[in-house]
């Protein structure tokens, strides 16, 4: 019959996350292989890493040894304690293992921590207590004591599967080419509640792309937002020396009642009549006349794909005003034709993802219920929401969360394809109706058709409006 560990879900996947990013593999559990010492060092020697994990009541405590080791081994090691949802840890630094046990070492010292197996009883010195915010009532009693082997969750053999569909997504955006070459560069517009991760999103592409950790559009905590601006984002390839074939279009923050965005700029913002660093006004929207008005947009100013971005921990608690915000923005994208996706930020920060998790997201079930949330309240189509984790803190690239950034930008890039061909479609029946109704000669009708052909240098879908 197979050992169960004591572990709830929570705290394994806290521990996994803590230690950064592990799996483990049970192998002691005290009241399966008696509560011997000699036992736990003969089943946890040589094993490579361990976390000792011990179940005294209220809290769960132990130690993260890092490095394999033999019976009398010092490597380094570091004492944690779990209470309810939260991780306090004690480095006591390079020690051997068998001097924590209390047949190998009967005498009560400064170390800080002596295991009595037998006894079932651990104890600890006032400072290693306070240092764990515990409370101070020596010894402590326990039930249970397991031993982990630490693995990688993402082993070599994984990571170069991941980095192989890396370069594949990297260079699938640099060919991509938008739907019958008929704009250049496809405009992703990023709307959202302040504090989302819009711009933190764009950052997040252009470090991808760029190869290392970049902060070109401002980010930060402030309640009222940081983009008060209307910001056009174009990248350049480093390797092409050209623009990659995307706009990421980025927006003041959607707030409560009459803060944030006006609701009124959304509109022109998808028309195209809106340019780069137009200064948002809540109170009111742009009005022809305005320096950065454009009256007569062109195709390639339009708006072809919006994204709603959220933060996937805090994505059921928006309020009844902000929910009806993104309906009546969602009621005005489908008017305009524009297709819309979501973009839920923040993943690797929920407490039961693992670094793991992140390699096969849309599988991981406290995922797949965000997902099933958004769907029922915002009724937003399952396949039409994406994940992501943004580059926030972090100044080194990791290529599991390339690949998600990637992988959502994709997404949106084939849904502004389906846009543009919709388009087509739409203005090709157009051609066709004025075809059926006008009454000319055959000489003067050719050229005229000629000039509508699709994606032709005359096309006139490169200028159409949606109004």
């Amino acid at each position: 019959m197979a050992v169960a560990t004591r572990l709830t879900g929570m705290q394994e996947k806290k521990l996994q996350n803590y230690f950064g990013g592990k799996q483990f593999t049970l192998l002691y559990k005290a009241t399966v292989h008696e509560f011997s010492e000699d036992n736990l060092l003969q089943k946890c020697c040589d094993q490579g890493p361990t976390v000792m994990v011990i179940y005294g009541g209220a809290y769960v405590l132990g130690a993260y040894i890092r490095e394999s080791y033999k019976r009398d081994d010092r490597v380094p090691i570091v004492l944690f304690a779990f209470q309810e949802n939260e991780i306090s840890e004690c480095n006591i630094g390079v020690d051997s293992p068998s001097s924590f046990l209390y047949q190998y070492n009967r005498k009560w010292d400064d170390s800080g921590f002596l295991l009595n197996l037998e006894q079932k009883k651990v104890n600890m010195n006032l400072d290693t207590f306070k240092k764990l915010g515990l409370p101070q009532n020596r010894p402590i009693s326990f039930e249970e004591c397991e031993v982990f082997r630490c693995e990688d969750l993402l082993d070599k053999r994984i990571m170069k599967g991941i980095t192989q569909l890396h370069d594949k997504l990297l260079a699938d955006m640099r060919i991509y080419r938008p739907h019958r070459d008929l704009i250049h560069q496809i405009r992703i517009l990023l709307l959202g509640p302040t504090g989302a991760g819009k711009s933190s999103f764009f950052n997040s592409v252009k470090s991808v792309f760029r190869g290392h950790v970049t902060h070109q559009a401002l980010v930060g905590s402030d309640t009222t937002g940081v983009s008060d601006k209307y910001r056009t984002y174009s990248i350049k390839d480093p390797r092409a020396d050209r623009p990659l074939p995307f706009i990421l279009c980025d927006s003041m923050g959607l707030g409560e009642r009459e803060k944030g965005l006006c609701m009124d700029d959304i509109v022109y913002i998808l028309k195209g009549h809106i340019s780069d660093r137009y200064q948002f006004d809540s109170t009111k929207a742009i009005t022809p006349g305005h320096s950065n008005y454009i009256d007569y947009p062109l195709l390639k100013d339009r708006i072809h794909c919006a994204a709603f971005v959220f933060d996937i921990n805090s994505v059921e608690y928006l309020s009844r005003d902000m929910m009806a915000k993104i309906k009546k923005i969602r009621r005005e994208l489908i008017k305009c034709g524009v297709v819309h996706v979501v973009l839920l930020t923040h993943v690797d920060s929920m407490d039961l993802v693992t670094r793991g998790d992140l390699r096969d997201i849309y599988s991981c079930m406290p995922v797949k219920l965000k997902l099933e949330t958004v769907h029922r309240e915002l009724g937003f189509a399952l396949s039409d929401i994406l994940v992501v984790s943004n580059y926030t803190s972090e100044w080194e690239l990791d290529p599991v969360k390339d690949v998600l950034i990637l992988s959502a930008l994709r997404q949106m890039l084939w849904a502004a394809d389906d846009f543009l061909e919709d388009l087509l479609l739409e203005e090709t029946g157009r051609c066709i109706w004025w075809y059926r109704h006008l009454e000319v000669s055959a000489v003067w009708l050719l050229p005229a058709w000629i000039c509508w052909v699709p994606g032709s240098s005359l096309c006139p879908c490169r200028s159409l409006s949606c109004e």
